[in-house]
């Protein structure tokens, strides 16, 4: 996990291609990731789209594939971009964030989380969303 997390930042730090991370009403992300802990670990994919400069919505999916008691957890996102608050680069956005669903064992899942976005090219980025669940991934405009 330390190796992961060096391997993130290394490149956070040192690729500056223009990207954008977050571009307000419109807005369209697909996230797909490695989800490492919370519920279990699994493959995370998500949806986000912009309602406004501050403020997303979305779905998404986790398909966990150690954990004995839940099998998936599908639910609805929201996002607070604060990117623009703290008038970071265009490429970099901070978001915190809550998911709400269902999770296959019949019980209501509820995650909340701080997310890092960094956009890479134009089109990719990487993510990393800490909290009571947490994942990595790749970020793509849509």
């Amino acid at each position: 996990m330390k190796n992961l997390l060096f391997v993130l930042a290394f490149f956070m730090c040192v690729i500056a291609v223009n990207g954008q991370s977050y571009d307000g009403k419109g807005d369209k992300k697909f996230n797909i990731g490695y989800e490492a802990y919370g519920l279990g670990n699994g493959i995370k994919a998500t949806y986000d789209y912009g309602l406004s400069e501050l403020f997303s919505i979305g779905a998404g999916g986790t398909v966990y594939f150690d954990n004995e008691e839940n099998d998936y957890f599908i639910y609805a996102r929201t996002h607070v971009h604060l990117g623009i608050v703290f008038d970071l680069p265009s490429k970099f956005d901070i978001y915190p964030g809550a998911e709400l669903g269902y999770v296959s064992n019949e019980k209501i899942g509820l995650a909340g989380y701080v997310g890092f976005r960094y956009f890479v090219t134009k089109k990719v980025g990487i993510y990393a969303e800490l909290g009571n669940h947490g994942a990595v991934g790749l970020s793509f405009n849509v």
